[in-house]
């Protein structure tokens, strides 16, 4: 199997306690990763990365292609090779996606790894969230949520989950567990995904070997207060719960 390397701009701790400053841009970001998510500077709305292209999902859902030039504080990126690839049958919900992808990473490889899997499939419900632009410092990414993040439920699509594992231990650097990104087959709609439901799904799975991480230049992050951030708060943000 191929080493394949996570590029990962900034951390989760950093963007939950306000840090939302722009790191990199798209353009630099894509000659890192062909495959991934994230957000933009300001959390201006959430980032889906698929064949090499960089999508925004606005705050009504509606998705764009993201300007190359657009600042990025916070993302995850590889290049997939698409080492393994399996079908999946009906998911009735988040939880029990997550489960068969757990059993699918832990039967092949353990837990202790990080995963990207792509799904090609078909999703009766799909949950989600974006938001529109908060310029801001030093405040909580759950408080800019509360003001900006709006919510919408896709029905009937066809499209693609972008899915990253990240082992417990790595947690705050970034979300421990799954976290999903969904983009239609159109490139219309997508968004941060909370819940979902599949009917069926073609999957495609690389284990991570290795992590490059991006951290910001400016001396402004050198003496920003990055204290811990809640678990509770973590999964509120991640989960919406």
């Amino acid at each position: 199997m191929n080493a394949i390397k996570m590029f990962q701009v900034s951390t989760l701790q950093a963007l939950m306690l306000g840090y939302s400053r722009p790191v990199i841009t798209v353009e630099e970001l894509l000659k890192h990763g062909d495959t991934g998510l994230g957000t933009f500077e300001d959390v201006d709305g959430e980032m889906i990365v698929l064949d090499g292209v960089c999508y925004r999902a606005t705050e009504d859902g509606t998705v764009v292609v993201a300007d190359s030039a657009k600042g990025v504080p916070f993302s995850a990126v590889c290049h997939m090779n698409r080492s393994r690839t399996f079908e999946m049958g009906e998911a009735r919900c988040a939880a029990e996606l997550k489960s068969e992808l757990n059993n699918r990473i832990e039967e092949g490889f353990g837990l202790n790894s990080m995963h990207v899997i792509r799904i090609d499939g078909e999703f009766p419900m799909i949950d989600a969230r974006s938001e529109s632009s908060y310029r801001s410092m030093h405040v909580s990414l759950k408080t800019i949520l509360s003001k900006t993040q709006k919510s919408f439920c896709f029905e009937n699509v066809k499209g693609s989950l972008v899915c990253v594992y990240y082992p417990d231990y790595m947690d705050g650097i970034n979300a421990a567990g799954w976290h999903f990104h969904f983009v239609s087959d159109d490139r219309k709609r997508g968004g941060h995904v909370f819940e979902i439901a599949m009917k069926r799904g073609t999957a495609f799975l690389d284990k991570i070997n290795s992590i490059e991480l991006k951290l910001p230049d400016e001396p402004v992050f050198d003496t920003y207060s990055l204290k811990n951030a809640s678990e509770s708060e973590i999964k509120q943000v991640e989960q919406g719960e």
